[in-house]
């Protein structure tokens, strides 16, 4: 009997560089597999996420792509829509195109190609627009993540976002309150518990390189993610929030925001986002590199 073999490519996300920013394998043709051969993939892998491609033909002008953390299926996330994009760039279009769309479960998904000297430079993906949901007392989200009350800036909400997977976006004020940061899990899964959101998303205008905008990290124990180096979904979530809370003061906001310096994997991610006759539209965009490929049997 012949065995069926499903190639696939590990690529880094958010990077600037390889092995920075966030790792990611990319299943090609994985239409055969199972949901639970899937999951157990996903949970093998043991990166934040790992994509399937359904196969390397289009439906609905997109590609079918399923997204598996260790636990669980998910909606949505970023540097998956990203990565993936970038796999089926280089492995079945192969050839320079402007926009490519996944068909994730929270919908389709366009990703915009940009290039330098006819090079893949960055990708940007257009988020679904961000939906505000309940805020919390600065006393339960200091609690959950182990800091003091007044780490925690008061101009600013924080405030349950989505923009297809929902996180609690916590604005700090320095640095160290960032750094400092340590998930309560007693007191966290009690929060989740009542939440449409399970992973919660920090940041604050102090950065390690002064070229950026703001550092973030991000937590998502439920996930099977402690902590991840680069999140995609959770900064169009930032970007919503900047624009809807004039962070950065009236009109559009376009910045960079750091992230996983904290677990030796720094990432950099682009954010643009502003509002027009009461929505915000909102675009998330980075670098992408190919580090492995090969064949999963």
């Amino acid at each position: 009997m012949k065995i069926k073999k499903t190639a696939f490519n590990i690529v880094d996300v958010f990077a600037e560089g390889k092995y920075s920013g966030n790792q990611l394998a990319v299943f090609r043709n994985a239409g055969h597999l199972s949901d639970i051969e899937m999951q157990k993939i996903a949970k093998e892998m043991n990166y934040s996420e790992t994509t399937f491609i359904v196969s390397g033909k289009m439906k609905d002008n997109g590609y079918d792509v399923r997204i598996f953390t260790p636990e669980t299926e998910v909606p949505f996330a970023g540097h998956p829509t990203l990565g993936t994009a970038y796999v089926i760039l280089h492995e079945f279009i192969r050839k320079p195109v402007k926009k490519i769309k996944l068909n994730l479960l929270a919908g389709q998904i366009p990703v915009s190609l940009k290039y330098k000297e006819n090079l893949i430079d960055k990708l940007w993906m257009k988020q679904n627009e961000p939906v505000f949901g309940d805020t919390f007392d600065s006393k339960t989200i200091s609690d959950v993540l182990n800091i003091n009350a007044d780490a925690l800036d008061p101009g600013f909400p924080v405030q349950e976002v989505s923009t297809g997977l929902p996180f609690i976006i916590v604005p700090l004020k320095t640095l160290t309150d960032v750094r400092e940061a340590r998930i309560d899990q007693e007191r966290y899964y009690k929060l989740i518990e009542k939440t449409s959101a399970k992973a919660i998303f920090i940041f604050c205008p102090e950065t390690y390189n002064k070229d950026n905008d703001l550092n973030a990290r991000m937590f998502a124990d439920a996930y099977g993610i402690p902590e991840d180096p680069a999140t995609g979904s959770a900064n169009g979530c930032l970007a919503g929030y900047l624009v809807k809370h004039r962070y950065f003061g009236e009109g559009p906001v376009n910045i960079r925001v750091e992230q996983g310096y904290e677990i030796g994997r720094p990432s950099l991610l682009y954010l643009r986002a502003e509002e027009e006759n009461g929505r915000i539209e909102v675009h998330v965009g980075g670098k992408v590199f190919k580090v492995a490929e090969g064949e999963f049997v």
